[in-house]
C-alpha cells in the first residue's frame, strides 16, 4: 500500500499551495498551482521561504464554485477510538480555500451564488459523520478486505472503492461502522425509491465488529429505500401520500438492485417494515409482488407491520419478527477470525430492512438482529460461557444499547434533519412516556425541516457530490428561480392583510371587514394547501424529474 502520512502543514503563496507531510523521516510535498489547478508531487526545499505555513490534518479534494476552484482541507480531528490496532479518527473542522486570489472578476450576481454555492459547501462540511484513518480501510467490511485479491491490497486508500461518509461508533472492544452510500444521496422526502443503475435511497450498510485477545468477528447488515420508482414529495401536509410512478418499468430498476446486492453480499432477506395499512400498503404490496415477479430464490421476502404490531406499548412483539428469522440468521452467520487469522466463518446472507424512511423502525430490528448475533459471537470468542447472557453484564449492555441508539441518530440526522425516533426503547429495552413526548418534539422539527429547509440540503448535497456541476462560462445559476403566479398572489394578499387594520365607524362596518378578511384569509389557506408543492422549498440545481 502507498506511504499514509499522519501530520501535514499547508504553505499558501500567490502562486501556489504546498500541502508537506511532516511525519518522521517524510520530504514528501504536493504542489497545486493556483492558476492551472496542475498538481505536482516535489519536495521540502522547494518551499518557498516567504510561504505563510499552518498545520492541516488532511485533505478532504477539490471542488468547482462560481469563482472557480477551491481546496477543501481538514484542520481539526478527534480520535474516537482503535479499530484493529489503527486509529480512527473523526474530522472536526474544515477550511474552504479559493485558488483565486479576488473574487472582483465576478458580478454583483455571480458574488451572491459564489456566497450561496459555499454556504452549501460548508452546510455539508459540518454534517456530523466523516471520520478516517490514514493506514487502515475503513470503506469495506472485513470480510470483503479478508476476501480481496493481492492488488487490491496493494491499491492505496484513495484508489479503492468508497462510500461517501462513514459513521464509526466506537466502544470498548466493539465497533458500529455505518456507510452510507453516495449514489442517490440526499434528505428524507426528495430522494426516495432507486434510479436506473438500482441504487436505492439512503442506503447504509451497518457493521457491527468484536475483538477479543487477538480474535475479531463481525456482522453486517444493510437497510435502504423500497426500491423501485416511487417518490413522495413535501407539500406541507404532515405526511405526503407516497406515489408510484406508472411510466417506468420499475422491473428492471429492481433486478439491478438486487443483482448488484447478491453479488456483493450473497442471499437477501427483505424485512419489509413498513404499514400494510393506509397510503403504505400500495408500497407494501408492490414490493410483495415485485419480489414474485423477479422469482429470484437468493431473495426472500418477509413483511412485518411494526406499527399494528406494536401498537398500545406492545414492544414485544417484535420478538415475533426475531423468531421468524432465527433460522435464517443462523444459517447466514457473521464472519468470525481466530487470533492466528484463520478465517472460521463467513457470512453467507444478508438481511436487508427497510421502513419508509429506514431510519427508526429499521433502526430497532436491526439492533435487535445485531443482539442475537454478537451473542453468538461473544460465545464463540470465549468472552460469554455457558449460560451467560449479554443481558446480565449491565455495563457492556448499557455501552451496546446506547452504541446502537447513537448510530440511530447519526443516520437520522443526516437523512431527516434530526435524531431518530423511538430511542428510548434502543437505549433502555423499552418505551417510555418520555421517549413518545420526545418523538412528537422530533417529528415537528422534521416537519419544519423537511418543508422548509431541505431543498437547500438537497442542493448542497447534490453539490457536494458533483450531482450539480458549476460551468464557469455560464452566467447564471438556478438559484434565480422566480416564483410563479400563485406564490406571489398569496404573499400579496397576507402582506395586504397585515398592512390592513380593522377600521371602521360602527360595528356592521367593522364586522364586514371581519368577515371578508376572514374569508380571504381561509381561502388563501385552501389555495397554499392544494397547491403545497410551490410553498415548499425546493431543490433549484438537479431538475425535478431527477429527483422523483
Amino acid at each position: 500500500m502507498a506511504t499514509a502520512y499522519e501530520k501535514f502543514n499547508l504553505h499558501t503563496t500567490p502562486e501556489k499551495f504546498y500541502i508537506e507531510a511532516c511525519d518522521d523521516g517524510s520530504n514528501d510535498v504536493l504542489s497545486i498551482d493556483r492558476v492551472s489547478t496542475e498538481m505536482i508531487l516535489t519536495v521540502r526545499k522547494d518551499i518557498p521561504p516567504h510561504a505563510v505555513t499552518r498545520p492541516i490534518c488532511g485533505i478532504m479534494g477539490t471542488i468547482r464554485l462560481v469563482a472557480g476552484t477551491y481546496l477543501i482541507v481538514i484542520t481539526k480531528k478527534k480520535k474516537v477510538g482503535d479499530l484493529l490496532g489503527h486509529a480512527v479518527w473523526k474530522a472536526m473542522d474544515f477550511d474552504v480555500i479559493s485558488y483565486k486570489k479576488t473574487v472582483l472578476h465576478l458580478t454583483d450576481n455571480q458574488m451572491q451564488d459564489n456566497k450561496a454555492f459555499l454556504s452549501m459547501i460548508n452546510s455539508v462540511l459540518l454534517t456530523d459523520g466523516f471520520y478516517f484513518a490514514t493506514d487502515y480501510d475503513l470503506t469495506h467490511t472485513l470480510q470483503r478486505l479478508a476476501n480481496t485479491s493481492p492488488e487490491f491490497q496493494e491499491m492505496s486508500l484513495l484508489e479503492r472503492p468508497t462510500f461517501l461518509s462513514i459513521t464509526t461508533v466506537p466502544t470498548p472492544k466493539h465497533f458500529l461502522r455505518r456507510r452510507r452510500s453516495c449514489f442517490r444521496a440526499g434528505v428524507r422526502y426528495y430522494v426516495r425509491g432507486i434510479d436506473s443503475e438500482g441504487h436505492a435511497a439512503n442506503f447504509v450498510e451497518t457493521e457491527q465488529i468484536v475483538q477479543y485477545s487477538g480474535g475479531k468477528a463481525s456482522f453486517v447488515q444493510t437497510r435502504g429505500s423500497i426500491p423501485f420508482y416511487w417518490s413522495q414529495r413535501p407539500n406541507l401536509k404532515y405526511k405526503p401520500k407516497p406515489q408510484i410512478s406508472k411510466t417506468i418499468d420499475h422491473l428492471d430498476g429492481f433486478q439491478r438492485h438486487f443483482d448488484s446486492q447478491i453479488i456483493i453480499y450473497g442471499k437477501q432477506v427483505i424485512l419489509n417494515l413498513i404499514d400494510q395499512k393506509g397510503s403504505e400498503k400500495q408500497l407494501e404490496q408492490a414490493f410483495d409482488k415485485m419480489v414474485s415477479s423477479l422469482g429470484n430464490g437468493m431473495v426472500k421476502y418477509i413483511a412485518f407491520d411494526f406499527h399494528k404490531e406494536c401498537s398500545r406499548m406492545r414492544w414485544h412483539r417484535l420478538q415475533i419478527l426475531v423468531d421468524m428469522v432465527t433460522e435464517m440468521q443462523d444459517e447466514y452467520g457473521y464472519f468470525l477470525v481466530d487470533v492466528d487469522g484463520n478465517v472460521l466463518v463467513q457470512q453467507e446472507g444478508m438481511f436487508r430492512s427497510n421502513c419508509m424512511d429506514c431510519l427508526d423502525r429499521t433502526n430497532v430490528i436491526q439492533s435487535l438482529l445485531a443482539r442475537r448475533s454478537l451473542q453468538s459471537q461473544l460465545e464463540r470468542l470465549g468472552v460469554l460461557h455457558m449460560g451467560q447472557r449479554i443481558e446480565d453484564q449491565a455495563d457492556f449492555e448499557k455501552i451496546y444499547k446506547n452504541a446502537w441508539a447513537d448510530n440511530a441518530n447519526a443516520c437520522a440526522k443526516q437523512y431527516a434533519g434530526t435524531g431518530a425516533l423511538k430511542t428510548d426503547f434502543t437505549r433502555t429495552g423499552k418505551r417510555t412516556q418520555w421517549g413518545l413526548v420526545m418523538d412528537g418534539w422530533n417529528s415537528m422539527i422534521r416537519y419544519y425541516k423537511n418543508n422548509f429547509s431541505d431543498g437547500f440540503r438537497q442542493d448542497s448535497i447534490d453539490l457536494f457530490l458533483g450531482n450539480y456541476a458549476i460551468d464557469e462560462a455560464d452566467m447564471t445559476t438556478p438559484l434565480h428561480e422566480t416564483k410563479d403566479w400563485k406564490f406571489l398572489t398569496v404573499r400579496s394578499d397576507w402582506l395586504c392583510l397585515i398592512s390592513c387594520p380593522p377600521s371602521g365607524d360602527t360595528w356592521t362596518e367593522t364586522l364586514a371587514y371581519v368577515l371578508f378578511w376572514g374569508t380571504a384569509s381561509f381561502v388563501t389557506a385552501g389555495v397554499i394547501l392544494f397547491n403545497g408543492r410551490e410553498f415548499v422549498d425546493a431543490p433549484k440545481l438537479v431538475q425535478k424529474e431527477k429527483m422523483d
